[in-house]
Order: structure tokens, then sequence, then C-alpha cells
């Protein structure tokens, strides 16, 4: 593969050793330039040993390169550009999608490149997490060190700052850290071009990438901020279906995802996540000195702030055939969990929810002023709290999740009939009753029933994977709240022992 290492010189900066891949077309490099000086590709002039790169160049034909050679740019940012004088009003209804998203104050999209709207769709959704964004800006490391564990978070990192500036930019650091990382992901299909990828893959090599390195937020028992805001344990009790006198085992599971079990009768999420979490399963019985099947059951010890659960809707048919399970599966745009915990931490969500129930009564009643929808608080800026917001975590748990109601803040979608194929889709929640329907470069305001229409049963966009946020309780003027919510646990109620209780 020809890969140079060459020197780019623009105005008073200077570039070194940029990886150029000559087996890409130039757009490519281009892109990666762009994504280094703010220079959009369609005002790059690159030139060297006096032959110029041509902007609708296909190939690196007559463009001599070698190792160590220096390129010259030629070409001004945007925000450089003198600009002609300010326009006339422009109403909505007269906009383009461009001038929409500005005027919305809409995030920008990703370029496509070839086949990466499943790496798209995931950084847009992971986009709506404010921990990790925020853990992401104050990460040091490059995004071309030999480390997968820096390269990834490091080249998430500067995408997310870029997006940020309001440009609409291709995710080519990324994209080179995830294939050098995960070769997998760099294969190539008909004509050269990258194949496609699950999305849900994706999702699950991002996270742990970012949980190696991304330190946790304050003091807290968990040794990174992906354990400390996605992390799920389960309490697990393995019951001998053909040995009723064998003791019940316990053990303790840890998991970023809840998944959701798709079977004929499942019509409703809820459905899939309980049936999930008990199965049947053979394994080796110590008193009966052979193989017999268990039941295992789960239940959750500890939840995130943020859970992401996957629908499983992919499987693999006779000879290796990848299929999809169309199936309509109601989810809920407000989740709560309370059924899916063990008594224990079913105990320590009845405070806060009980709160939630008296201000809901309360304003029921008519005591309480309802807010406007249009105008209520965004969840995904819930970190920041104001005077009467209550935290949405244990005291001695920051990261977790104690009320057990959640609000849909993300959807990552897939439309075709296999996951190698089709095409990925980001969904994220915008303000008030607008979501954001994040294709690739092109972002478009959509309402939230456009959302819960993704639920399956044919050929569109059908949600793969959804993040849930924390349902915040907002406190009426003057309100404060009783220390008893802000449950602590104690030592020996540690979520991690392995006796804990599962029923």
């Amino acid at each position: 593969m020809p890969n140079y290492k060459v020197n780019i010189k623009w105005g008073r900066e200077n570039y070194k050793e940029v990886e150029c891949n000559t087996d890409e077309d130039p757009t490519h490099f281009k892109a990666q330039v762009y994504t280094l000086t703010g220079v959009h590709p369609s005002r790059q002039k690159l030139m060297t040993k006096g032959k110029t790169l041509g902007d609708q160049q296909e190939s690196w034909s007559n463009f001599p390169l070698t190792s160590g050679g220096t390129i010259l740019l030629m070409g001004s940012k945007e925000e450089d550009i003198v600009t002609a004088p300010e326009e006339a009003t422009k109403f909505v209804e007269d906009m383009d999608d461009s001038e929409l998203a500005s005027a919305l104050e809409m995030p920008m999209g990703l370029v496509n490149l070839g086949n990466t709207c499943y790496l798209n769709a995931t950084v847009q959704c992971l986009k709506t997490v404010p921990p990790l964004t925020a853990t992401l800006k104050k990460f040091v490391g490059s995004s071309t060190a030999p480390d997968a564990s820096i390269a990834i978070p490091a080249a998430l990192r500067d995408l997310y700052n870029t997006m940020d500036k309001k440009v609409a930019v291709p995710p080519l650091f990324l994209l080179q850290a995830v294939h050098t990382a995960f070769p997998r992901f760099a294969e190539r299909g008909e004509g050269g071009v990258w194949a496609q990828q699950d999305a849900n893959e994706c999702w699950t090599e991002l996270v742990r990438a970012l949980q190696q390195k991304l330190p946790p937020d304050g003091e807290t028992k968990s040794s990174s901020i992906i354990d400390q805001y996605f992390g799920v344990k389960l309490a697990v009790e393995w019951k001998n279906n053909e040995a009723p006198d064998e003791p019940v085992t316990t053990s303790a599971e840890d998991f970023l995802q809840l998944s959701c079990f798709i079977a004929p009768e499942t019509r409703y999420m809820h459905a899939g996540l309980l049936s999930k979490l008990e199965e049947t399963i053979t394994k080796h019985s110590p008193s009966l000195n052979r193989d017999a099947e268990y039941t295992k059951k789960g239940r959750v010890d500890r939840l995130p702030a943020y859970l992401t659960i996957q629908m499983v809707r992919f499987f693999y048919k006779q000879q290796g055939v990848n299929a999809k399970i169309l199936k309509d599966v109601k989810f809920p745009l407000t989740l709560d969990v309370f059924e899916l915990c063990t008594k224990r931490l079913q105990e320590k969500l009845i405070p806060m929810r009980n709160k939630f129930k008296e201000l809901e009564d309360a304003a029921a009643e008519g005591k309480l002023e309802k807010k406007d929808k249009s105008k209520g608080k965004d969840l995904k800026k819930d970190e920041s709290k104001s005077a009467n917001t209550v935290s949405h975590s244990f005291q001695d748990d920051i990261g977790s999740n104690n009320s057990g109601f959640y609000e849909l803040q993300a959807v990552l979608t897939h439309k075709g009939r296999s996951s190698s194929s089709g095409h990925y889709v980001g969904w994220i929640k915008h303000k008030g009753d607008t979501w954001l329907m994040c294709d690739d470069d092109n972002v478009t305001p959509v309402h939230y029933e456009d959302v819960l229409k993704l639920s399956g049963g044919g050929d569109w966009h059908t949600a793969y994977v959804l993040i849930y946020g924390p349902k915040v309780l907002e406190l009426p003027e003057g309100q404060t709240m009783d220390p008893v919510y802000c449950y602590t646990t104690t030592e020996s109620e540690s979520v991690s022992s392995p006796s804990t209780s599962a029923e």
C-alpha cells in the first residue's frame, strides 16, 4: 500500500509527517487537510514540484509524492474570507437545509467517506451525553498515537471540537484510528470502497476504547467515565433445573448496555428486556458431575445515568446469512425500569420515585403551575443543575440513576435487511418536541412522533440502539429536597457483592 509521510506548509504553519495513502483518491487526503487546517477542500490548492492537485482530480497521476517531501497549501478558512454585506431578512419557510440548521442552532452533520454511516450515526448519538463530551475535551493525547486507547478518544475529541464550530466535517482521523485498532472495519467491498459495518459493533468497540483511558468524574469507585455513566451491574442467580436440591448460586456481572430480545410474541421493549434477563443455559453441574440445564435469572443492581439498550434484531441463518428481525417493537419516550431491578435497588429507588409522584399529583390537582413543554428543560443538559434541580445520582455513586426513570435522548436506526448493508442514521433530541435526524451531513428537524415510528414493522428506519438519559426532578420555586432522598449505600450493600439477591 503506497503510504507517504509528507509535510504540509500553509502560510506560517507547518504540519509534519501527515500520512498520505495513494490507494485512496485525493478527496480523502483533502478531507484530512481540512481537519488539520480548517480550509475546505473546495478552497484548497495543493502544489509540489511545480505540479498542482486539481479541484476535481480523482487520481494521484502527475502529482509527484515523496516521503518527507513538502506540499504547499494555498487557501483560506471560511471565517477568514471577507463576506458581502448582510442579506435581507429571510423567513424560515424560505431557508434551505443549511440555513435552517443555523437558524435553529442545530448541530452539524458528518460527511460520509464511503459506507461510514455506521460510524457517523454512532458519533452523533454518543455526543448527546454531556459527561462524556466534557471528559473528552480534557483528554490529552494525539489522534495519530499507535495506542488505540489514546488515538480513538483523541480523534473523537478533535471531531467533536470541530463539529461545535458548526462545520460539516469528514471524520477522517477517527475513521483511521478505528481502522488501525479494528482491522475488520477497514475491509473493502465492490469498487474498492469501504464495506458497510454493524453500528452496534462499532458502538461497542468505541466505548470500550474510551473506557480504557478516560478517567472518572470526581470521587467514585468507578475506574472510568464510561463505567461511571454507562455501567450496569447485574445480580444473577443460577438454579439447576435438573437437580432441585442443588443450592442456588449467585454471581455479579457488569455490562455497558442492556439487550432487548425480540421473540415472536414481543410487542414492547420492556417485555424484551425482561425476557433477556431470564435465560436457560447449559453448564457443568457439580452435584450431577455433568452438564445440565440452568435457569439464569438476572436483575439490575446498579443503574447508570445513561442507559444504552440494543434491540437484538440481527441473527445468522443457515450458511452464515445475516438476517434482520423487522418486527414492530414499541419503545417509550419515558422509560421506567423499576421492574428490572433487584429488591435491594428497588428499596433505594422508592424515595425519589415517591417525590416524582408527589409533584405529579400536585400538578394534576392544579397546585403547581404546569410547565409549557415547548419551553421545558433540555434533558441533555441535566448535568448543569439549577438551584431547584435535584441530582439524579445517589450521593456516593455519581453517575448513577436514583429513580429508575429515564427519558429517551438518542436513537440509532438501521434501514435494510442486513447489518452489513443498508443505511444507519442517528436521531437525537433537540428542544421540546423537536428531534433531529442526523443522516450523515444532512441534519433535519423532525417531531417526536416521527421518532416513535422507528419501532419497526417494515423496511423503514428501525431502532437498533437507544440511549436513555436520567429523568431530572425539578422542584417548585422555594422547595428544597429532604436529605432522605439522597440515599447512601453501606459497605455491606455494595452492588458488586456476589451474594446480592436477585429476587
